[in-house]
C-alpha cells in the first residue's frame, strides 16, 4: 500500500529531465525517504524473516502442499489493504492527509505482526517443543542448529560463488527483482500520464492491487496443483515465461506512440493486464517455489546462503533495475523515450532467468532424491 501511495515520487522521472528528477525528490524528500525505509522493511524485513521462519517449521514432505497457501494468505493483504485505501484514505482533502491515515493502518499492521509471531512461538513452544522441533522434522531432532550470521556485502558475493546451487537461486530472485522493476516503473509512468492527480493515482493504484489480491488467490489453486502434480520446474518456469509473453503487446503499444488519449489508455490497459499476470504468478509460483529451493540445503548453506542472496539477490534486484533505468532517463531525457533499450534489457534478464530455473531445476531434484534416500536409509 505505502508502495502504490509513494510511487508518484519514484514515478516522476517520466516528466522530465534529469534535473526535474533529482529537484522532484529533494523537494519531497520525507516522502522518498518514507517509501525507502517501506521498500526495505516490506522486502528484506517482514518478507525474508517470515519464509525462513516457514523453512524452520515446515518439512520437505509438508512444503508442496503448504507454502501455495502461505502465498494465498498473503493474497489477502493487497485487497484489503487496496480496498482501506480506495474507500478512505485516497477520499482525504489532500495527498498529505491521506498519507497520515496510511501512516496509522501501517502502524497497526506493524503491532499486529508482532503478536502474531509471539503467538505463534508460544503455540509451538506449548505444543511442540519449539521451533526445530521433532515433529517438523519428521522425527529428526535437527542438530545444533546455527544462528543466521550477518554478512556484508563482499562476504556474500564471496559465499554464493562458492556454490553453483545458491548462484542460480540467486539469479532466480535477482532476475525476477529486475524484470518486474523495468516493466513496474515503465507501466506505472503511463498511468501517471493518465491520472495526473494524486489521489486518482492512489485510487487507481490501490484498486489495481486489490485485483492482484483477488486474483492471487484465485490463481494459487492452480499453483498449488502445478507444483505438486507437475513438478517444481515448471512452478519455477511459469513466471517468465508469462512475463515475457504478456510484455509483448505492451511495449509493442508503447513503441507505436502515445500521442493520443485512446493509444495512451490501450497502452495502459496492455501493461495492467502483463503486471497483474506477472504479480499474480510471482505470488502463485515463483514465492513457493524458491523458498522450497532453499529446503535440500545442509545447515550452512541454508542459512549462510539465504543470508548472502538477502543481500545481493534482493538489494541489487530492485536497486539495479532502477539504476539501469535511472541511467536511461539522464540519457534519453524520459524513461519512455528509453522504451527500445529497455526492451533489450527486459528479455535478456528472461532469458538468462529461463536458463538459471532449468539448470536449478536438475539440482533441486537431484538433492532432493539424496536427502529422501537418506532418510530411508535411516
Amino acid at each position: 500500500t505505502v508502495h502504490s501511495v509513494l510511487g508518484v515520487a519514484k514515478e516522476s522521472s517520466s516528466d522530465g529531465g534529469a534535473s526535474s528528477i533529482f529537484a522532484k525528490l529533494f523537494a519531497n524528500w520525507t516522502s522518498a525517504l518514507f517509501y525507502i525505509v517501506a521498500e526495505v522493511y516490506s522486502s528484506v524485513s517482514v518478507g525474508i524473516l517470515f519464509w525462513q521462519y516457514a523453512n524452520d517449521v515446515v518439512s520437505i514432505s509438508q512444503a508442496k502442499r503448504f507454502y501455495p497457501l502461505f502465498a494465498q494468505m498473503s493474497g489477502l493483504a493487497p485487497i484489503v489493504a487496496g480496498q482501506y485505501v480506495v474507500r478512505y484514505a485516497s477520499r482525504a482533502k489532500d495527498f498529505g492527509e491521506s498519507l497520515h491515515r496510511l501512516t496509522w493502518m501501517v502502524t497497526f499492521s506493524g503491532v499486529m505482526m508482532c503478536l502474531f509471531y509471539r503467538w505463534s512461538n508460544a503455540y509451538i513452544e506449548r505444543t511442540e517443543g519449539g521451533v526445530n522441533s521433532a515433529s517438523a522434522f519428521g522425527g529428526e531432532q535437527p542438530k545444533n542448529k546455527k544462528k543466521k550470521e550477518k554478512m556484508s556485502m563482499k562476504e556474500s558475493a564471496k559465499f554464493l560463488a562458492s556454490s553453483e546451487y545458491l548462484r542460480l537461486i540467486a539469479a532466480l530472485v535477482l532476475g525476477y527483482g529486475l524484470s518486474i522493476n523495468f516493466t513496474d516503473i515503465m507501466w506505472k509512468s503511463i498511468v501517471k500520464r493518465q491520472y495526473p492527480d494524486p489521489l486518482d493515482y492512489q485510487r487507481f493504484i490501490s484498486q489495481f492491487s486489490s485485483i492482484v489480491g483477488f486474483s492471487t488467490c484465485i490463481v494459487i489453486f492452480v499453483g498449488v496443483h502445478a507444483i505438486r502434480i507437475l513438478g517444481w520446474r515448471i512452478g519455477a518456469l511459469a513466471t517468465p515465461v508469462v512475463m515475457g509473453c504478456l510484455a509483448l503487446p505492451f511495449f509493442s503499444s508503447i513503441l507505436v506512440g502515445l500521442d493520443s488519449p485512446y493509444r495512451l489508455k490501450i497502452a495502459v490497459t496492455f501493461g495492467m493486464i502483463q503486471t497483474l499476470l506477472s504479480k499474480t504468478a510471482k505470488y502463485a509460483l515463483f514465492d513457493p517455489t524458491t523458498q522450497m529451493s532453499y529446503i535440500p540445503l545442509d545447515e550452512e548453506s541454508k542459512v549462510k546462503g539465504k543470508a548472502a542472496i538477502e543481500v545481493v539477490g534482493s538489494r541489487i534486484g530492485k536497486s539495479g533495475g532502477s539504476l539501469i533505468q535511472q541511467g536511461l532517463v539522464l540519457v534519453f531525457g524520459n524513461i519512455i523515450n528509453a522504451a527500445p533499450v529497455l526492451v533489450v534489457f527486459y528479455y535478456s534478464v528472461l532469458a538468462w532467468w529461463i536458463l538459471s530455473a532449468n539448470r536449478l531445476s536438475e539440482l533441486f531434484y537431484a538433492r532432493t532424491a539424496m536427502m529422501q534416500d537418506s532418510k530411508k536409509k535411516k
